[in-house]
This record gives structure tokens, C-alpha cells and sequence, in this order.
């Protein structure tokens, strides 16, 4: 994909490759080895595959592939996740949902991305005389929590001024602080309306009045939880990018190019693995999101959004998202397909 948006328009993208995730600890016994972080230090943005596997599922374990990707999202202080949830009207009847419910769907959800249970000290696990016990700690600061607010309320002002802010606030400590912040925050853009929805609510309201979304802003489990939830909207895992950003979210620092790490938000769904089932789409949604914030390349990622609509209007589908008289054709199809028509 990065080869055709070079050749239409000029450009030359220069991609080199790490091992992380589960063949990195097969090959070195780390997640994430020195010379991923090193080589993700050179460059202008990382392009991430999915890890993890059930070779690495046990629970006893002391590495996983998942350090990989949280090592990242922390080392660089990539605390903005944008997960885009657009329905293409194409891909109503790939939903379970009624098509009165999706039909103008466009949504972003704003995950917090570097504090909350992920990261909170102590995390561990022991062994008592009553049996096994485990801790996972919730902690957030005052500036962790505005500056996921702001890129939230910025992202907004670009779109339809609706800001939902999600948090359990009738019973964690940190969700009432998140919502104290959230509304002293609102007010420096007055343009834009806040509007405040616990957790199990924003779930339900998800998948039965989907259109009233806007911006959702949360934290980060709440939001690693509802966006996984909402691919019930798009049709399928396979159609949901996702940003994750630092200097690069909205209201950050402008530059030329801003550092910012990208991936699909499905897994690597390795029961498929090599048989040309998977759905390439998200992996290709997500190079636009890398096009526009971090190359600050708009015109580039629009031409790579509209092919994939031209894909789906000329009625090609991966397995995931097929319907009636659609024509299913393979993974790598899938992609030379939508390159073809950038």
C-alpha cells in the first residue's frame, strides 16, 4: 500500500522490520528486544502487526507478546488510542444489528493508553495460606487524565462538537477525578458539548443508538473493552484501525512529521494463518491513520479511504464481512484490490 501512495503522489517510505511479540521471546526471551526499541527510536512511525498466540496463553508465564505493545505505548508516551468506528453503508447487512440502528454510524473512541490497571503498581500475584490471590492497581494522575481529555475535545471541534466522557464515577475513585477533570476541562471549548455516561451504559448505548456518539473519551481498559464491542457495528475486527499517539494527537505539537504508532485492533487470529481468510482492511485503514498524523499526509490518506469504499461498492469481501451475491476473494486480493484504486 505505502509502494502505490508513493508512486501516485511522489513519495519515498522507507520500511525496515523487528521481531516483537511471541517470536521475539521464542528468539531472544523478550518481548520486545533492544533492537526493536532501537530501530522504533530512528524512525518517523511504527506500523504494528498483532501478537500473541496460544503457544504464549499461559497465565503463569513471566514474558508475554503483550509486553510488546505496552512497552511501546510506554516507552514513547503514546497516551492517545483513536479507534475510528465509520459503518460503510456497504457492510449494513455484515452486522447483527438492524441496519435502522447503523445507518450513519461514525464515531471515535479516545482510549487512554499509558496509565490505569495496565500500568498501575503493584501488579502481581501470590500464594497465601488461604490460596492464591492476585492485585491490579487503577491509578491516574491529574495530567494524564487532561491531556487525553484535550486531544478528545480537539478531535471534536473537527467533527460534530459532541464529547462523551465514560467513567464508573458511582464507584471508582479515579473515574470521580476523571469526571471532575472532564468538566473542568470543558471549559476552554465552550463549542463543544460534554456529556458524561458510565461504563455499562456507554455499552449498552453502543449497540442500540449507536448515531448518538460522537467523540468518546475513556480509560483505558473501559475503552480497550467498548471499541472491541463497537467492531459489532462496523461488521467485523477486520474493518477497525487505530491510532495511538503522543505529540501527534490532536491539539499536540504540529511538525512535519509526529511520531505515533499504528495497528489494527484485532489480534493475530492465528487459527487462520496462511489460508487467506483474514481481512487486510484495518491493517489498510490504519496506514491512512499513519498517513495523515504522522506524515501529515490528508490528501494521501483520503485517496487510500475512498479506494477501500470502491472495493466494497464493487462487492468484494473477505470471509468476515460477506453477504448474499457479494464475491469473497482472499486476503492478498483483498489488498491488491484496494492498492489498485488509489
Amino acid at each position: 500500500m505505502l509502494e502505490r501512495v508513493g508512486s501516485r503522489f511522489g513519495h519515498r517510505f522507507d520500511v525496515e522490520y523487528a521481531e516483537v511479540g511471541g517470536a521475539a521471546i521464542d528468539k531472544y526471551g523478550n518481548a520486545l528486544p533492544q533492537a526493536a526499541l532501537d530501530l522504533s527510536r530512528k524512525s518517523d512511525a511504527i506500523l504494528f502487526g498483532a501478537v500473541g498466540g496460544p503457544k504464549w496463553d499461559d497465565p503463569r508465564a513471566r514474558v508475554r507478546p503483550e509486553d510488546a505493545i505496552l512497552g511501546l505505548r510506554k516507552t514513547f508516551d503514546l497516551f492517545a488510542n483513536l479507534r475510528p468506528v465509520k459503518v460503510y453503508p456497504q457492510l449494513i447487512d455484515a452486522s447483527p444489528l438492524k441496519a435502522g440502528i447503523l445507518q450513519g454510524v461514525d464515531l471515535v473512541v479516545v482510549r487512554e493508553l499509558t496509565g490505569g490497571l495496565y500500568f498501575g503498581k503493584p501488579k502481581r500475584r501470590w500464594e497465601t495460606s488461604r490460596g492464591r490471590k492476585g492485585v491490579d492497581t487503577m491509578v491516574y494522575s491529574e495530567k494524564e487524565i487532561r491531556r487525553v481529555l484535550k486531544a478528545g475535545f480537539e478531535l471534536a471541534r473537527l467533527r460534530r462538537k459532541k464529547v462523551t466522557s465514560v467513567d464508573k464515577a458511582n464507584i471508582l475513585e479515579t473515574s470521580r477525578l476523571w469526571r471532575e477533570i472532564a468538566v473542568e476541562t470543558s471549559k476552554d471549548y465552550p463549542d463543544v458539548s460534554l456529556n458524561h455516561m458510565l461504563v455499562d451504559t456507554a455499552a449498552m448505548q453502543l449497540v442500540r443508538n449507536p448515531r448518538d456518539f460522537d467523540v468518546i473519551v475513556t480509560e483505558n481498559t473501559f475503552g480497550d473493552i467498548l471499541t472491541d464491542e463497537a467492531a459489532v457495528l462496523a461488521g467485523s475486527m477486520g474493518m477497525l484501525p487505530s491510532a495511538s499517539l503522543g505529540d501527534a494527537a490532536p491539539g499536540g505539537r504540529q511538525r512535519n512529521t509526529a511520531f505515533g504508532l499504528y495497528e489494527p485492533i484485532h489480534g493475530s487470529a492465528p487459527d487462520i494463518a496462511g489460508q487467506g481468510k483474514a481481512n487486510p482492511i484495518a491493517t489498510i485503514l490504519t496506514v491512512a491513520l499513519m498517513l495523515r498524523y504522522s506524515f501529515r499526509l490528508a490528501a494521501e490518506a483520503e485517496a487510500v479511504e475512498k479506494a477501500v469504499s470502491m472495493v466494497l461498492d464493487e462487492g468484494y469481501r473477505t470471509g468476515d464481512i460477506a453477504s448474499p451475491g457479494t464475491k469473497v476473494i482472499p486476503t492478498r486480493e483483498m489488498g491488491d484490490q484496494i492498492a489498485r484504486r488509489v
